[in-house]
C-alpha cells in the first residue's frame, strides 16, 4: 500500500510543481506492451507513423546558435504520392513533441488528415525535447544547453525548420498549425523576425496562447513562486524540466491503464491542469500520451509563463534588473510588437480552456491586424488537451482547420 501511495504522491509532484525526478531521458523502446497499454506506448514518432501504414522520414537542421533539431516528415497520405503537395508545418505545445499529432486515430490525428487531404506534412520538435537534445558543443549535462526559454525557440529553431522545410521541397512559402506554445513561438518569431510573414500563407492557431492572465488552471498558484524556483534551480544545477523518462513510462503502466483501479487519478490530475472533459478524455491512447508527454524543456521555458501570469503582457524572458540590461539594454524585458504579425490567422479555442482561456484569446484577437477565421468550438466542456487528443477532434476542430488551409 505504501508503494501506491507513494507512486500517486510522485505522479502529482511531477504533474502539478514540474519537479525533474530523473535528469536521464529514456532511449528506445519498449520491446512488450505492458498490461493493456496502447501499442504506440513509447514508440517514436516515425514508428508510430509507418505503423499506421503511413511513409515517414527523419530530418535534421542546425540552429545558428548550435542546437541540432529533428523534424519528422510524412510526405503523402495512405493512398500514396502525388504531384503539388504544399508543405505544412506543425509545431507542438509546451513539453510536447512531435508525437502530439499522431497519437489518435488516423482520421482523428490532424498529422494524418493532412496528408490524405494532400499536404507534404512536417512535424517539428523545438530544443530540449526527446529528439532535440544535441548541440554542436554542449551537453545536455550542461546548465548552459538549458539557458532558454521559448524567446530561443521562436528566434533560431522555428525559423530554422521553415528555412529547411522550403529548402528540401522548394516552396515558395507553407502552410502553419501551432498547439498552445506552438502559437506562442509563432506570434514572437514574427514580432522579432517579420520577414518571416512572407514565408507563411496562413496559420491556425489551436488554443491560441499569448497572454494568460486568465488562466484557471492550479499551475496559476505557481506563478508567484516560478522565479523563485528557477532560480533555486539553476543554482543546483538543474535545467531540464520533465524529461521523458522510465519514470513516466512507470506512471502511465500503473496509473493511466484504463483496466486498473487507480485510473481516475491519471484522469483527474490530467484535467486539473487543462480543463475537465471525460466524453472526449482518448482513454485509449492515454497511457500512449503519457509515455510521450512530457517531452522535456527547460525550466527557464516554463518559468516565461509563470512571468506572463504576474505581468499580463506578452513579453520576452525576464532575466531580473542586471539580467535585462546586460541582454535587452534596459530594467524590464521588451514587449512582443502583435501587430507585426501580418500573417492570415485563424483561432481555434473553447470555452473550457483552462490554459488558453476565452477572455486571453479575446485580447489576442483584438491585437492582431488580421485574423480571417475565429472559430469557438462548440461544445462546452472541449479543453485545451481536446485540440490534438479529443476521440472527436476531427469533427470540433480539424474539420475547420481543413477548410482554412484549404483557402489559401
Amino acid at each position: 500500500m505504501n508503494a501506491v501511495v507513494d507512486a500517486v504522491v510522485v505522479m502529482m509532484v511531477v504533474v502539478m510543481t514540474g519537479a525533474p525526478v530523473s535528469s536521464s531521458p529514456r532511449q528506445g523502446h519498449h520491446q512488450h506492451l505492458p498490461r493493456n497499454t496502447h501499442w504506440t506506448f513509447n514508440l517514436t514518432t516515425p514508428e508510430i507513423v509507418q505503423g499506421m501504414g503511413y511513409p515517414a522520414e527523419v530530418h535534421h537542421v542546425t540552429t545558428s546558435d548550435g542546437y541540432l533539431l529533428e523534424l519528422h516528415r510524412i510526405p503523402h497520405g495512405a493512398a500514396g504520392p502525388s504531384e503539388g503537395r504544399l508543405p505544412v508545418l506543425l509545431q507542438h505545445g509546451i513539453l510536447g513533441s512531435s508525437a502530439d499529432w499522431v497519437l489518435n486515430t488516423a482520421d482523428q490525428a490532424l498529422a494524418f488528415l493532412l496528408a490524405d487531404a494532400g499536404y507534404d506534412v512536417w512535424l517539428s520538435n523545438t530544443r530540449g525535447n526527446t529528439y532535440c537534445r544535441r548541440h554542436q558543443d554542449l551537453s545536455p549535462d550542461q546548465q548552459a544547453f538549458w539557458s532558454f526559454s521559448w524567446d530561443e525557440m521562436a528566434y533560431y529553431d522555428l525559423p530554422a525548420s521553415i528555412d529547411y522545410i522550403l529548402e528540401v521541397t522548394g516552396a515558395a512559402d507553407l502552410h502553419y498549425v501551432g498547439y498552445s506554445m506552438g502559437t506562442t513561438i509563432f506570434f514572437a518569431m514574427m514580432s522579432e523576425r517579420p520577414e518571416y510573414n512572407e514565408k507563411v500563407r496562413v496559420m491556425a492557431a489551436l488554443a491560441p496562447v499569448a497572454f494568460v492572465d486568465h488562466i484557471k488552471s492550479p499551475l496559476r498558484e505557481l506563478a508567484p513562486y516560478s522565479n523563485d524556483i528557477d532560480t533555486v534551480l539553476t543554482l543546483l544545477g538543474v535545467g531540464e524540466l520533465l524529461p521523458g523518462t522510465t519514470v513516466m513510462d512507470y506512471l502511465a503502466e500503473n496509473f493511466c491503464d484504463a483496466d486498473i483501479p487507480l485510473v481516475d487519478v491519471c484522469y483527474n490530475i490530467f484535467f486539473l491542469i487543462v480543463g475537465p472533459d471525460t466524453s472526449e478524455l482518448n482513454k485509449d491512447y492515454m497511457t500512449s500520451i503519457v509515455s510521450h508527454t512530457p517531452a522535456g524543456t527547460s525550466v527557464h521555458t516554463a518559468n516565461h509563463y509563470g512571468q506572463e501570469v504576474l505581468s499580463g503582457n506578452f513579453i520576452k524572458y525576464d532575466y531580473g534588473l542586471l539580467g535585462n540590461l546586460n541582454h535587452y539594454g534596459q530594467q524590464t524585458p521588451p514587449h512582443y510588437d502583435l501587430a507585426k504579425v501580418t500573417t492570415p490567422v485563424g483561432l481555434f479555442h473553447s470555452d473550457n480552456d483552462w490554459l488558453a482561456a476565452p477572455e486571453d484569446v479575446a485580447r489576442l484577437q483584438q491585437l492582431l491586424p488580421n485574423v480571417v477565421f475565429s472559430h469557438r468550438v462548440d461544445f462546452h466542456d472541449f479543453n485545451h488537451a481536446d485540440f490534438v487528443w479529443a476521440v472527436h477532434a476531427r469533427q470540433y476542430v480539424h474539420r475547420y482547420v481543413l477548410e482554412l488551409l484549404a483557402q489559401y
